[in-house]
């Protein structure tokens, strides 16, 4: 049984409204009455409810992400379990709780949001996977609800923003193909619906045509394993196929470089890989995996504490920007095959030849 207001009256030897008094801090007991019903309140265990809290300040002490994707592929993304782990030690600190919903139908997110806000059972939201477009930020603009998004949206937003520029990991990992003599670099990216799958897909193609090369491998694919897999089997089956693919995350560079071995390719030897957000797995892959280390433990912890200060009304309403994500090298890159580097030096030479 949970210990009460009663238990510790009870035992202090002091009326109800005495230990209301003293557990809130408010004036009208004396200190060392105070003292005593606060040590006999730490004795017994007690700790505030929740519930009685909000009914007294009008607040969920909750916030809510809703998260569009299907709930069995949560646990095989190695981004969102670090970035909840990262909201919940913030939120634990406050006595605040995450309420997680998984809309998957069609306008069932919408109906989330609604109802997270209708029944008052979150102070606030944390908007992740921002589109292009979003109609979200009208809708939670609507509805009065505080929120804070992953990245600054490309549409008018009242909404402070968490921002990580992924754009600065994708173009160290071009460099790093490039100057191990790759020309034919391609990118396998996430849905173009997400501004997250842009930036990183412009970021490769930026980075590619500021050195003169061609950006005209690009496979779309849904950050899933069996995404990974059917855009890398696309590039693959070029005629002039790849030597080195840019991945949007780790999820989909690993299911590629298995799809690689699987048909006889060596990795880094006739194709080398590289990820994104540095999962733990990534490095226990045969070879290890190049990637990019993001860090959603921090992005979470960050996002729920600016939403934290919407809610008191303690935040500034200016956007936050994390430290950039960084190249991590592994054993899945390596210089540009032999005979592959052989072809491009006698183009080279017949170009030259020609002038």
């Amino acid at each position: 049984m949970a210990v009460t207001i009663s238990d510790v009256a009870r035992a202090a030897g002091v009326s109800r409204g005495a230990v209301s008094l003293a557990l809130n801090g408010h004036a009208g007991v004396g200190n060392q009455t105070r003292q005593r019903i606060l040590n006999t309140a730490k004795t017994l265990g007690w700790t505030p409810s929740l519930r009685a809290k909000s009914l007294r300040s009008a607040k969920a002490y909750a916030l809510g992400l809703v998260i569009a994707r299907e709930a069995k592929l949560l646990g095989s993304d190695p981004f969102f379990p670090s970035f909840i782990a990262g909201v919940e030690m913030t939120l634990e600190k406050h006595d605040y709780t995450l309420v997680l919903t998984v809309a998957t139908e069609p306008g069932a997110e919408e109906r989330s949001y609604r109802k997270l806000a209708d029944g008052g059972r979150v102070d606030g939201v944390i908007l992740s996977d921002v589109r292009h477009d979003d109609s979200r930020i009208a809708l939670l603009s609507g509805l009065g609800l505080p929120a804070v998004t992953l990245n600054r949206p490309d549409t008018p937003s009242p909404f402070p923003a968490v921002c990580m520029d992924d754009a600065v990991g994708i173009t160290a990992a071009v460099e790093h193909l490039m100057s191990l003599g790759h020309t034919r670099i391609a990118h396998v990216g996430g849905e173009q619906a997400y501004l997250h799958g842009r930036s990183r897909r412009r970021a490769w193609g930026n980075a590619l045509t500021a050195a003169g090369l061609d950006a005209d491998l690009f496979a779309e694919a849904d950050f899933t394993a069996p995404g990974g897999v059917a855009a890398t089997a696309r590039l693959l089956a070029r005629k002039n196929r790849p030597t080195a693919i840019v991945y949007a995350n780790d999820l989909m560079a690993t299911a590629g470089q298995s799809y690689a071995q699987a048909h006889g390719l060596n990795v880094p030897g006739d194709l080398s890989v590289t990820g994104y957000d540095n999962a733990q797995f990534a490095r226990y892959l045969n070879p290890p995996l190049t990637t990019i280390a993001a860090d959603p433990l921090a992005w979470g912890r960050e996002a729920a504490a600016m939403l934290l200060g919407q809610v008191k009304g303690t935040h500034d309403g200016g956007d936050l920007v994390l430290r950039p994500p960084r190249l991590v090298l592994r054993g899945s890159t390596a210089v540009v095959p032999k005979h592959v580097a052989a072809v491009a030096e006698d183009r080279s030479q017949i170009s030259t030849a020609g002038i």
